[in-house]
This record gives structure tokens, C-alpha cells and sequence, in this order.
């Protein structure tokens, strides 16, 4: 049995024919080509596979397709702007807060869920808002670092 799904990715309405047992993660990369969705853990521990659905950020390696139906899925592709890049990520480029990158996609849009919560978040606050999300390369400081500089810019301040 195959389960129909009717969504809308990055702004885009999707509809597709899936095997129940698809994961959103899966489905993103393999049916889609969203390739900035990265699997790391595949048990939802890195955060590699962080996507927003309806505007609340998922591990998308724990969630299936068909669980999906209906909403609204934003991946990193999604939130860049086609005019360049997000105040978020234009702040992780400035600190130099990646390295090899494969965190990046789900750090940026954990940092995004946490700005819109909490627009002007201390260092503690900025560490609890990622702490879903592992990275291997920077030890966090310069991510933070990016983080806090992203929401003074937001801010406006």
C-alpha cells in the first residue's frame, strides 16, 4: 500500500506517492533533490537531518513522509533567499562558524526557531537552542558567536 502525500515544500505544493515507511528525511533527498537535508545519526540525535515543518523545527530522520501530509516543510534550500544569503547565514560565513558544513543546514535553522522564540537570547539560552545539534569541527563558540551577531542584526540593533 502506498501512501499519497500533498504537501508544500519551500513554497512549492508536492504531491507524490510514497511507501508509508519513507522517511520525511528520505523523501526530501531522494524524491525531491533537496540534498541540504543531511543524514547523519539516522536517530535523530545529531540534528543533521533539522528541517522546519510548520514552522517548528523536526529531526527530520524521525518523522515520516506521510506524517507530513498537509503541512508546510522548509529546508535549508527553502531559507535562503534567492537573492543571496539569510542574516543567519551571512553571520555563521562572518565567525567562521562551520567548517566542514554538514551541521550547518540544521544548525542555521535551529537558529532560526530560536531567534523567532527568543529574539535577543543570552549565550546560555543561544547553547540550550542547538543543543539538539552536533558538530564535530568548531566546539560551538564561534556558531554562538554567530548566533548572538545574527540576532543583533535581526533586531536591528
Amino acid at each position: 500500500m502506498k501512501a499519497r502525500l500533498q504537501l508544500t515544500v519551500n513554497g512549492r505544493a508536492v504531491e507524490a506517492t510514497v511507501d508509508p515507511r519513507v522517511l520525511l528525511v528520505d523523501f526530501l533527498r531522494d524524491h525531491l533533490g533537496l540534498t541540504g537535508t543531511h543524514v547523519g545519526c539516522g536517530t535523530g540525535s545529531c540534528g543533521t537531518c533539522t528541517v522546519m515543518v510548520d514552522n517548528l523545527t523536526v529531526k527530520s530522520c524521525t518523522v515520516l513522509a506521510a506524517d507530513a501530509d498537509g503541512a508546510e516543510v522548509r529546508t535549508i534550500e527553502g531559507f535562503t533567499p534567492g537573492d543571496g544569503l539569510h542574516p543567519i547565514q551571512q553571520a555563521f560565513v562572518r565567525r567562521h562558524a562551520l567548517q566542514c558544513g554538514f551541521c550547518t543546514p540544521g544548525m542555521v535553522l535551529s537558529a532560526a526557531q530560536l531567534l523567532r522564540d527568543n529574539p535577543d537570547p543570552s549565550e546560555d539560552e543561544i547553547r540550550k537552542g542547538i543543543a539538539g545539534n552536533l558538530c564535530r569541527c568548531t566546539g560551538y563558540q564561534n556558531i554562538v558567536t554567530a548566533i548572538s551577531e545574527a540576532a543583533r542584526g535581526l533586531r536591528g540593533a
